[in-house]
C-alpha cells in the first residue's frame, strides 16, 4: 500500500520522517543587523549525507568548503556528503528557504533543538553520533 502526505502550504511543517529517506522541511530566518555572520548552523560536515536547501523568498549565504555561495530566491545550493559548510542570512531582511536532507540529519537537528544545554562538548557529542563533525569555526 502507498501513501502520499501532502503539507499545503509547507510553513512550519516537515514532510518525512526520521524512517524515510529524505525529509523537506520550510524554515525561516528573519534578519539582522549588519555586522558578522549570525549563523543559522555551525560549521560543520555530515560524513554519509548530502544536504541542500531551496530559497523560496531573500538570501541565504553558504559556505561550502572554502567558498561562498549567495543564493537568492529560486537558488538551490546543495552540499554533498564530507563537505565542512554553514549557512546564514546575510541581511536585514527575513528569508524563507526548504531544506531537503536525509532522515540522519533530520534526527540530528531534532536532538539538537531538544537539547537543555548545548555545550560545546554535548553539541560535538550529538554530531559524531550522527556521523557528522561539528568545526570550531
Amino acid at each position: 500500500m502507498s501513501w502520499t502526505k501532502i503539507a499545503a502550504p509547507l510553513a512550519g511543517q516537515v514532510i518525512g520522517s526520521v524512517t524515510d529517506a529524505f525529509v523537506i522541511a520550510e524554515w525561516r530566518d528573519p534578519g539582522g543587523p549588519p555586522g558578522p555572520p549570525r549563523l543559522i548552523a555551525p560549521p560543520h560536515l555530515h560524513r554519509s549525507d548530502d544536504e541542500a536547501w531551496y530559497i523560496l523568498e531573500g538570501i541565504l549565504r553558504v559556505r561550502v568548503g572554502k567558498e561562498e555561495v549567495e543564493a537568492h530566491a529560486g537558488s538551490a545550493v546543495f552540499v554533498p556528503r564530507g563537505t565542512p559548510h554553514t549557512y546564514w542570512n546575510p541581511g536585514p531582511a527575513a528569508t524563507r528557504y526548504l531544506l531537503v536532507m536525509t532522515a540522519n540529519i533530520y534526527r540530528l537537528i531534532q536532538e539538537i533543538h531538544a537539547m537543555k544545554e548545548r555545550t560545546p562538548a554535548a553539541l560535538r557529542a550529538v554530531f559524531t553520533k550522527y556521523d557528522s563533525e561539528l568545526f570550531d569555526g
